[in-house]
């Protein structure tokens, strides 16, 4: 283990949409050795994500949409399918996650359960995220969902069974870990 960290010297490499940092810091080794590492650092914020799923129907609902740095590293066509989430602004993981959830699917949740916490990429962005799911049925949903207009998210709302979902997973059509990660914890758990 080591101890001792300190920070040395911070540089903000760039602020133009989120903050990379350039971080010197010296830590101690457990022989005692001290040691001065540089890193980058990306802060995007934190986020939240969730699963919708429906006992009955035996379906969950995912979300399908562009996404740049996947298709510069060799997506071809950049879209993804996803679990729905967002960054928590000034939000509570909670109320963010219900907000995110009305914008991209369409659905209106009240009840939600957060399930567990995990850092996406540790050895270079700062997020947590948190990790939701909740039960949702077809009187829930007041509108299209699609995401907010202004922000041109172009969001595809996608009902899908289970097994479907699980399937995707080993074809390699669901290749998002945060959605693999919940759609695991929802058939591990026996939730589906």
């Amino acid at each position: 283990m080591i101890k001792d960290v300190k920070i040395l010297n911070t540089e903000i490499l760039s602020d133009n949409w989120y903050i990379l940092k350039k971080i010197t810091y010296e830590y101690v080794k457990p022989n005692g050795e001290k040691l001065i590492q540089t890193r980058e650092s990306y802060d995007r914020g934190n986020g939240a994500t969730i699963l919708l799923y429906n006992k009955a129907q035996q379906t969950v609902i995912l979300t399908r949409q562009f996404r740049l740095p996947t298709f510069i590293n060799g997506n071809s066509d950049g879209m993804m399918i996803e679990a729905c989430a967002g960054l928590l602004d000034q939000d509570n993981p909670e109320d963010c996650i219900r907000r995110e959830t009305e914008e991209e699917t369409g659905y209106k949740i009240t009840d939600v359960k957060k399930v567990f916490e995990a850092y996406m990429s540790p050895g270079s962005v700062t997020e947590i995220l948190y990790f939701f799911i909740a039960e949702y049925t077809k009187d829930m949903k007041v509108n299209d969902g699609g995401g907010v207009a202004g922000e041109e998210e172009n969001i595809e709302v996608l009902e899908t069974p289970i097994d479907e979902a699980i399937a995707m997973i080993a074809k390699g059509e669901i290749k998002d870990a945060k959605t693999i990660m919940l759609l695991q914890h929802v058939k591990l758990n026996a939730i589906l």
